[in-house]
């Protein structure tokens, strides 16, 4: 139905410039994982060169913990992964303040991961890296990245002032010929508060009229669902446009979360005890992916 709809829409459109601008933008995840309802996994690096918390590791030992957790969510059955850097915290608000040497350290590791890996990857630097995010990914070989401020304002949780990328990136992704690689962005994101004005809706909105690709809802932190209306919010503003689960999704909400949603990006779930800094337990993968089997079943 939503791709009737942009085919329709398409044949519509008189100037050629605009049909092609337009056709590149997603409408189904199944172009970038070729599956219904694709389930994300993290790979979620160890402390980088640069990070309060790096104790001095070798890129080797940084890259093997990084691989364990890719094979292990790969041999899971997870349809794509995301390689973050998500113990850089507190993070920086933006591209131009993370530091040289932790980017260097995320590029050499995200190439390695997506080398060894047959499934679709992706990029996030946390909190809103858009522009160092999509430098990686063109260098890796990653499909997508996520952006975590594609359009809007917001206050983050290390109480720093930010805005939307969304026009530099845009440019960027065309100086760099990565017209194939997707943008993933967050509504409403965890971890910030959201400027006064600007709603779920709004948000969709203007992140679906600034070509986003993909939508992402989550909860206040993470670790934390969003709520099943406010999924159902997003598909309503921007009919179209695939909205993926951006945090908190589990064994217990996943039939519930994705009757409505497109997909689901799956971080601290699938961790051993369902702690976030822990090592990625297969076991906990399976368990996960059996039951978004079944509801892809139950909906073919």
């Amino acid at each position: 139905m939503v791709q009737f709809m942009r085919e329709e829409f398409l044949s519509r459109l008189k100037p050629e410039w605009a049909k092609e601008f337009y056709r590149n933008q997603l409408t189904s995840l199944r172009d970038v994982f070729g599956i219904e309802k694709p389930i994300i996994g993290m790979v979620h690096l160890m402390p980088l060169p640069g990070s309060p918390a790096y104790e001095g590791w070798s890129m080797d030992e940084i890259i093997s913990n990084a691989l364990r957790d890719a094979h292990s969510l790969v041999e899971g059955g997870v349809d794509g992964i995301i390689v973050e850097n998500m113990w850089d915290l507190p993070y920086y608000s933006s591209s131009s303040r993370i530091p040289p040497e932790e980017i260097a350290a995320h590029a050499v590791a995200a190439a390695e991961v997506i080398k060894e890996v047959s499934v679709p990857a992706g990029i996030t630097v946390i909190h809103n890296g858009g522009r160092v995010a999509l430098g990686i990914a063109k260098a890796s070989g990653a499909r997508f990245i996520r952006v975590c401020l594609y359009t809007g304002a917001a206050v983050w949780d290390t109480g720093e002032f930010d805005h939307g990328n969304a026009a530099d990136l845009m440019r960027l992704r065309k100086l760099l010929h990565a017209e194939d690689i997707k943008f993933f962005t967050d509504v409403v994101k965890k971890h910030s508060v959201i400027f006064p004005g600007i709603d779920l809706r709004t948000h969709a909105v203007w992140s679906r009229f600034y070509m986003s690709d993909a939508l992402i809802v989550t909860g206040s932190m993470t670790g934390f669902p969003p709520t099943k209306e406010d999924v159902l919010l997003a598909k309503e503003a921007v009919p179209d446009a695939p909205v993926i689960i951006g945090s908190g999704l589990n064994s217990e909400n996943a039939k519930e979360l994705l009757s409505v949603a497109d997909g689901a990006i799956v971080g601290t779930y699938f961790k051993y005890d369902g702690i976030t800094q822990n090592p990625v337990d297969i076991e906990r993968v399976k368990k996960l992916m059996n039951i978004v089997r079944e509801l892809r079943l139950s909906n073919a």
